[in-house]
């Protein structure tokens, strides 16, 4: 294989900063680790902290944008994030020559700048995580036929300006192809926790006995980001059923994220009186989320999208914990035989199959262990990211090959953060 340690791989993110990008955070580490120069064009976040002196890593940060509520807020939203990219994005480039430019989509509105990547000889790879026409659908009853329209073309133009791509599932890479994608150059990569911090999460101090999650006998658990299609709100009426009809005042529910949702949903927790049985830690690093996870007892999904792969699922398994959730595609191709998947929309058969699975000791040691198997033998992150170094070594073997000339003096400075 060509030798491509050294290469410059830049990387642009619209919807999260870096450190709330757990698959982007993934990548970054695995790039550096073999050798690579990375650059991160994302939101400015107190959270990116430690990222800012990581080694290998040129952290370049703008202004987050007003996050969108609506269409026409989300166009505003990625409109002033292009804005804000474009001009670091060639700042970088004359700065230090990109070999490799990773776009993190959606949103599927990178093609014109992809597409000048490309005449300037840079390889242009895609991490495709969601599919909008999809996220659109789930977000309104009533999506415009012609904005479906758009968002289907603005797909078929992402794929004719990219030379390679990687997703999360086997649905997506079917999706991406139908989008006029080369079979051979789509890619899984599954989202999968890090063993080695799951093992570290496992080895720190439990969470103390004063804590929320110790308070109850029982605790049932959700993680990610509140969006909308996320129908978190469905969470929040398991946990009516379960603590008012049901009775189950020794049940709590720890709701981990942020996200678009989380000021209704604790205005909804607080008009169903569940204040004191639902609570919100806020969005939480890596090892503190897989510790909470591992206090809890029952992991619960309420997606109805069929093409997502629900990364809280894989971590709900990686810690032993079973899942319940609506059955759907993706999560039954990755969940089966490790939870309970139930009829979509069913929120009290979810809540009955919650409660037994609680009340069974035995049967949720049983998921525990399915699941945890899984992901260390097929799922984890130390599984999946040889696919993807693979798919960044082969794009930098054809740069070079076409592309002999030095490299600018700036490939011998390391990693330095940026707010330019």
């Amino acid at each position: 294989m060509t030798d491509v340690g050294g290469a410059h791989v830049a990387v642009v993110v619209q919807n999260v900063s870096l450190a709330e990008d757990n698959r982007l955070c993934k990548q970054v580490e695995a790039l550096c680790s073999a050798g690579h120069r990375v650059s991160v064009i994302t939101r400015r976040a107190d959270a990116n902290e430690p990222w800012r002196s990581h080694p290998g890593l040129t952290l370049i940060e703008y202004r987050a944008p007003v996050d969108g509520a609506s269409t026409m807020g989300h166009v505003r939203e990625y409109a002033t994030s292009l804005w804000r990219q474009i001009p670091r994005l060639v700042r970088l480039h004359r700065r230090d020559r990109i070999d490799v430019l990773q776009i993190c989509q959606p949103p599927d509105l990178y093609f014109p700048v992809t597409a000048l990547a490309r005449r300037l000889g840079v390889k242009v790879l895609l991490d495709q995580r969601d599919l909008m026409p999809e996220v659109f659908a789930q977000r309104y009853s009533s999506p415009p036929a012609r904005a479906l329209r758009v968002l289907h073309w603005l797909e078929t133009r992402t794929q004719a300006n990219v030379d390679a791509s990687v997703t999360v599932n086997d649905h997506l890479r079917e999706r991406l192809i139908a989008a006029g994608g080369a079979p051979e150059r789509i890619h899984v990569v599954r989202n999968g926790p890090v063993l080695a911090r799951l093992g570290r999460a496992r080895e720190a101090t439990p969470l103390p006995i004063a804590s929320r999650v110790r308070s109850f006998s029982s605790v049932v658990t959700w993680a990610g980001k509140m969006g909308r299609q996320d129908r978190v709100d469905d969470v929040v009426r398991v946990a009516q059923l379960v603590v008012r009809e049901w009775g189950r005042d020794d049940v709590g529910f720890m709701l981990i994220g942020n996200g678009e949702c989380l000021d209704e949903l604790r205005l909804m927790v607080d008009e169903l009186g569940l204040g004191d049985n639902v609570w919100f830690p806020g969005w939480l690093g890596e090892v503190d989320l897989y510790r909470h996870l591992a206090a809890a007892d029952v992991g619960i999904d309420t997606s109805l999208q069929p093409e997502v792969t629900p990364v809280k699922a894989m971590e709900y398994l990686g810690v032993g914990l079973p899942l319940v959730a609506y059955d759907v595609q993706e999560t039954r191709r990755l969940a089966e035989g490790a939870g309970i998947l139930v009829t979509p929309g069913d929120t009290e058969t979810l809540a009955r199959e919650v409660v037994g699975l609680l009340d069974d000791s035995t049967e949720r040691a049983r998921l525990g262990r399915v699941g945890s198997e899984r992901i260390q033998l097929h799922l984890a992150w130390e599984r999946q990211c040889e696919v993807y170094l693979d798919t960044v070594a082969g794009l930098i073997g054809e740069r070079l090959q076409k592309v002999p000339t030095p490299r600018s003096s700036a490939a011998a400075r390391p990693g330095r953060p940026s707010g330019t």
